[in-house]
Formats: structure tokens, C-alpha cells, sequence
């Protein structure tokens, strides 16, 4: 049984730092391609950022290439997900998500998610 757990979500002021990580189970986690989403409250999920299966390359979304460094340990089946300089639209739940095929920003073509972690970002 596949399973992706998030941890690392909590309230942060606004400027502040989270780091997310995904702990994945039940899956040859170094030949998944894997990436981070979010989904804020009346929004569509959204890709945040990804990462290959060696993690020699990454992909943001526009405007988080900076604030956010997205990482992967295939020794400890972990990806992690940086986060700097939050702001008030950065709330959301962040799930990690996991796909066989090469890097996609959609979500329909993740396989597997985790159940979330909720990021508060305050002012």
C-alpha cells in the first residue's frame, strides 16, 4: 500500500519560514517523479513545485522559484519542500503527490497523494 505523509505544516507570520516533508512508503520512491500542490479555501489545486526522479532537476511555479526549494533524499524516501518569505496568500494545504510519468504541473496526472498539511500564514 502506497502512502505519502506530510508533516511540517503549522502558523507562521507573515516573512517567515515552513519546511514541509513527505515520507513515502510502498513504492520504489527513487523511479517516481514527485511534486508539491496546494489548495487555498474556494481554489483549484495548484502545482507548487517538483522534482525528478534523480532530483538532478526542478520545476516551479511562476513566482516561487526563490521563496521555495523543493528537495528529495531516495536513501530515506523523503521529498522536501522549503518555504521562505511566506505570505497571507500562501495559505493553503500542501500535499505532496507522486507520478510515474515525467514531470507534469497538473494534478490529474499524479497517482498518489498524501492527505495534506495545512500552512497559516499570519500578519
Amino acid at each position: 500500500q502506497v502512502q505519502l505523509v506530510e508533516t511540517g505544516g503549522g502558523l507562521v507570520q507573515a516573512g517567515g519560514s515552513l519546511r514541509l516533508s513527505c515520507a513515502a512508503s510502498g513504492l520504489t520512491f527513487s523511479t517516481w517523479t514527485m511534486a508539491w500542490f496546494r489548495q487555498a479555501p474556494g481554489k483549484e489545486r495548484e502545482f507548487v513545485a517538483g522534482i525528478t526522479r534523480r532530483g538532478d532537476s526542478t520545476t516551479y511555479a511562476d513566482g516561487l522559484n526563490g521563496p521555495c526549494t523543493i528537495s528529495r533524499d531516495n536513501a530515506k524516501n523523503t521529498t522536501t519542500l522549503q518555504m521562505n518569505f511566506l505570505k497571507l496568500e500562501d495559505t493553503a494545504v500542501y500535499y505532496c503527490a507522486a507520478t510515474a510519468f515525467v514531470m507534469s504541473i497538473t494534478a490529474d496526472q499524479y497517482s498518489y497523494w498524501g492527505r495534506g498539511t495545512q500552512v497559516t500564514v499570519s500578519s
